[in-house]
């Protein structure tokens, strides 16, 4: 009788993480809003105005668009994760020389790391990573983020690197938050 009653519990346990991680699911364009908001806010915070010294080592990494404009809201999804991880990467190595608020910064990454999580929750349910395992828009993803990174390295993550790559960033947000607020 134990037995049983202890597998009707389990089954209940988890129908109800299913049902609320479905809910999480739905609501994700929206959270993913505010946490694009927040990022947003907390990359200002970090670091101070763009240092003019910086002005003429402005870099153009352009980033690949067209990743973001799949058909389907999964693989966009499942891009924007991808974009997370890479930027959360960025951002957690050879930080000395940037000199940012570090309150801001761990919970800026803090917020990504959360976000990758839950896309991460959210498209493997979906089953989409098959979808978006195109390798095309997953390789443009690597070679731009490769790109801010060798120039990291290549200026040895002097300050004026890390805030030209914290405008990059800045901009790749942004160009999420116009996608997701129209998904």
């Amino acid at each position: 009788i134990m037995n049983a009653f202890g597998l009707i519990q389990i089954g209940l346990i988890l129908s109800c993480t299913t049902i609320i991680s479905s809910l999480q699911c739905s609501h994700l364009p929206l959270q993913q809003r505010k946490v694009i908001e927040n990022s947003l806010r907390l990359l200002d915070k970090m670091g101070k105005k763009f240092p003019e010294q910086c002005l003429r080592e402005k870099m153009s990494f352009r980033f690949p668009t067209q990743v973001l404009q799949p058909r389907q809201k999964e693989s966009v999804g499942a891009a924007i994760e991808e974009i997370f991880q890479h930027i959360f990467y960025i951002f957690s190595k050879n930080l000395t020389l940037a000199a940012w608020d570090g309150i801001a910064l761990d919970e800026f990454q803090n917020g990504l790391y959360l976000q990758i999580e839950q896309l991460e929750a959210c498209v493997v349910k979906k089953h989409t990573h098959y979808h978006w395992r195109k390798e095309a828009s997953r390789l443009k993803l690597k070679k731009y983020f490769q790109k801010i990174d060798c120039f990291l390295k290549d200026k040895q993550h002097d300050l004026c690197s890390w805030e030209i790559s914290r405008a990059e960033m800045r901009r790749c947000l942004q160009l999420i938050d116009k996608v997701t607020r129209k998904l």
